[in-house]
């Protein structure tokens, strides 16, 4: 049993794990903003920034071969703000707009997807146990998150919802979709991804609600303030789940 423990590389996808999956996509909201706009990095700026943390994160990552939670939560959160950026860049540098952004986004995604599904015969989330299907996992993780915050632009400012209903709006979705999971035979893993791709515009849309201007329908808070509190939150949360994994790793070897 341990040594099939020590093998899986990602976490099983429990209550907690959305938790932590929602502060840290939030924080990616607030993060970019905060690097490209209040610090004045820029997107380009901000994407070389995060792009090589998550590379750095990701090849420790890789090297280590084995789930642990802090390397693992911090090339997640790499991908949130670098696919935050990303995506603004998309929309807004490249002028493509939110409605084409997430439509490439969308058929990258799903090539990805059907690249590792080629590779693996599964694109099972919970059982990763080599490097090839890791870095696939890590390539479809990034896309989404990108995906995600074009498709809270779209709703919150090109469908004219705001901030708040915006968010409103994601939160009931991702209720049917839990709904689902619990009550009919629905595919796992199609639920997965609606639900992974659909809490990253809720943070998105919840972190834009803290930090835009009132006149931007936000209330306020500033990009530094709100990202503070969305790191200390990730930091509760990741100090809950390294104590859940040695308690696990205690019971493998008992």
């Amino acid at each position: 049993m341990t040594k099939i423990f020590n093998k899986n590389r990602v976490p099983h996808i429990i209550l907690l794990y959305w938790i932590i999956k929602i502060a840290s996509t939030t924080l990616g909201e607030t993060g970019a903003d905060m690097f490209s706009m209040t610090y004045n990095f820029g997107y380009e700026n901000t994407i070389l920034l995060f792009m090589g943390l998550f590379a750095l994160f990701l090849a420790i990552k890789l090297s280590i071969k084995r789930y642990e939670p802090l390397t693992y939560w911090l090339t997640f959160t790499a991908t949130a703000i670098a696919g935050t950026a990303i995506s603004d860049y998309i929309d807004r540098t490249l002028g493509l707009g939110y409605a084409l952004g997430s439509g490439l986004l969308m058929v990258l995604l799903i090539l990805i997807l059907f690249a590792w599904y080629l590779h693996d015969k599964s694109i099972n989330v919970e059982r990763i146990t080599n490097s090839t299907s890791e870095i696939f996992y890590w390539g479809a993780f990034l896309v989404a998150n990108t995906l995600g915050t074009a498709a809270g632009d779209f709703l919150a400012d090109e469908l004219k919802f705001g901030f708040a209903q915006s968010a409103m709006i994601i939160t009931m979705v991702l209720v049917i979709i839990a709904l689902f999971h619990f009550y009919t035979k629905v595919s796992s893993v199609l639920l997965f991804w609606l639900a992974f791709v659909l809490t990253r515009p809720f943070g998105a849309t919840f972190g834009d609600l803290l930090t835009k201007t009132d006149e931007k329908g936000g209330l306020d808070l500033g990009t530094v303030g709100s990202s503070l509190f969305f790191a200390v939150i990730l930091l509760l949360a990741l100090m809950r789940e390294v104590h859940v994994e040695k308690k696990k790793k205690i019971n493998e070897f008992d």
